[in-house]
């Protein structure tokens, strides 16, 4: 009863964004609040509507009617150019683990116990981390707002720079 209210409540709010892509920015966010609240279900659901409502977004802002191998180029040279500050990259690689290891935490612990617990923490301090990379390095928005295969991307491009050694670019020619 209480989630089918949470969600209900939910979709009103979301509702009142007169802009697409922020509604569907707000679901994923919320979906991403929900999960760490112990609402599994509902906080999957509405991540999983707000991550596809960014991606069809995403596909008519750019008349995209390629295949996946091209998309997911796309995806991985905006994510590398979102990504440029060495600092923000450098919190990306502590803080991009933390939510992904937080995130399965969150999924698979029982709600309100201790593993619950510490995922929720390192979900948390995962996004902050990115947030402030963001905020006072990088001076953009976190890139899943723009392409939700960022999601996917950052955790890959992270890796892989980190086997490989790369270092992240910094603008200079």
């Amino acid at each position: 009863m209480l989630k089918r209210a949470l969600m209900t409540r939910v979709a009103d709010l979301t509702q009142r964004f007169g802009d697409e892509k922020q509604r569907a920015g707000a679901l994923t966010i919320g979906g991403m609040a929900a999960l760490a609240a112990g609402l599994k279900g509902p906080g999957l659901a509405m991540f999983a509507r707000g991550a596809r409502e960014l991606e069809a977004r995403w596909r008519a802002d750019h008349g995209f009617t390629g295949g996946l191998a091209e998309r997911w180029e796309r995806a991985v040279a905006f994510y590398d150019a979102q990504h440029r500050d060495p600092t923000n990259r450098a919190l990306h690689m502590i803080g991009i683990p933390m939510i992904v290891g937080g995130a399965v935490g969150l999924v698979a612990s029982p709600r309100f116990t201790p593993p619950w617990a510490a995922s929720v923490a390192l979900f948390g301090a995962g996004w902050a981390l990115n947030i402030l990379g963001h905020a006072r390095y990088e001076k953009n928005d976190p890139a899943f707002l723009d392409d939700p295969l960022s999601f996917i991307a950052g955790p890959v491009w992270d890796v892989k720079n980190l086997v490989s050694g790369r270092r992240p670019a910094t603008g200079a020619a």
